[in-house]
């Protein structure tokens, strides 16, 4: 079997379109389609790609067709597959091509689409780089309560590299307390530790460009009371964040009713305000006010907001668009990363890399 996944904002809760295919190889589907579109002259590259792939792909049907064009016979191997692609292919951002993949970085001037082909064996291999990147509906599972919780002061192995996401008011890069294992292994996070996941997307800004945030320390249940009380580093924090912080009331004892009034904020692309940064009482006084709107911009749609929380997991598929549709949120905590190691692993790397089988970082 060979995989398909694009990364899009145009499609879905989580952003993602995945296809399972029939051939035993990345190049099997690359010759099949050039059957199909290219030896063919009369097939439709578009509509051949969109019922083959799920919908359209942007730049890959212009590849085929200049192919076609050129009348440029199938690859016999990889190697000729990525020369071809290397010179055919519009992309953008990068290319990287092996024996079992195909990984793709462009953009429609737009946002991202960052897209990959891959095959059982590569994901087999790796499957903490796969299993969010092939986890199709949401929400994520967040049965962690029926695990038990590490002992005060045990480590669970949480990060994809030795140079895990930032610790909260940590630069982007630094290695969380706890952090770091051997070359070539997973690193450690400190027990009791709370992550942010923010898949968000601003004007060009859309692939990995907010690296996974963490709190030492705080596991889920008690984020929101630690959040009530936390002022240092605040001008580091993401805007989501500082939101976040804000709209946790007095008595709240989860983090689930800040994160509803999170999804009825105005906007999250505009300039963090000064108040955001002061004290627990003049943030959430200033966010209660500015949760009045009438009307929001873009066809953006509360309604269609999904929203979780587990406990150990919070999850949000924000709707913040008509035209680019969702953006997710999560946030788990070392007791859930402990039960599902593999789908931790995979969503931190996710969200700091676009490329899911990248070397990891020494």
């Amino acid at each position: 079997m060979t995989y398909f996944v694009y990364r899009t904002h145009y499609e879905g809760p989580l952003g993602k379109r995945i296809r399972r295919l029939p051939d035993a190889t990345v190049l099997g589907w690359f010759r099949r389609a050039w059957a199909a579109v290219v030896d063919d002259v009369l097939e439709d590259a578009d509509a051949w790609i969109e019922a083959e792939l799920g919908g359209g792909v942007y730049g890959l049907a212009s590849f085929f067709e200049r192919v076609r064009d050129r009348r440029i016979p199938a690859p016999e191997s990889w190697e000729g597959l990525r020369d071809l692609l290397r010179e055919h292919l519009y992309v953008e951002g990068g290319l990287r091509v092996d024996a079992h993949s195909v990984r793709v970085r462009t953009d429609d001037d737009e946002v991202e689409l960052p897209y990959f082909f891959f095959d059982d064996a590569l994901a087999a291999a790796y499957p903490d780089r796969v299993a969010y990147l092939l986890h199709e509906a949401w929400p994520l599972p967040d049965d962690a309560v029926a695990v038990s919780r590490p002992s005060p002061g045990e480590a669970v192995r949480v990060w994809p590299s030795p140079a895990g996401p930032p610790s909260a008011g940590c630069p982007a890069g630094a290695v969380p307390d706890g952090g770091g294992a051997g070359a070539g292994g997973t690193g450690t996070t400190h027990a009791g530790t709370t992550h942010a996941v923010l898949l968000t997307f601003y004007d060009s800004d859309s692939i990995c460009w907010q690296p996974p945030f963490s709190f030492p320390g705080v596991r889920l249940p008690e984020l929101a009371a630690h959040l009530r009380t936390t002022t240092g580093g605040l001008e580091r924090w993401p805007h989501e964040l500082l939101v976040l912080r804000a709209l946790v009331a007095p008595g709240d004892d989860g983090i689930g009713p800040a994160l509803d009034r999170c999804n009825r904020w105005p906007s999250f692309g505009e300039r963090t305000p000064d108040e955001l940064l002061g004290g627990h009482s003049v943030a959430h006084a200033f966010a209660l006010r500015n949760l009045d709107v009438e009307k929001y911009d873009n066809g953006r749609d509360p309604d269609r907001t999904l929203l979780r929380d587990g406990g150990h997991l919070a999850q949000m598929s924000v709707h913040m668009d008509e035209f680019f549709g969702h953006q997710q949120w999560f946030l788990f905590d070392d007791v859930w990363a402990g039960r599902h190691g593999d789908l931790a692993r995979s969503l931190l790397h996710y969200a700091t890399d676009w490329d899911p089988f990248a070397p990891a970082a020494r």
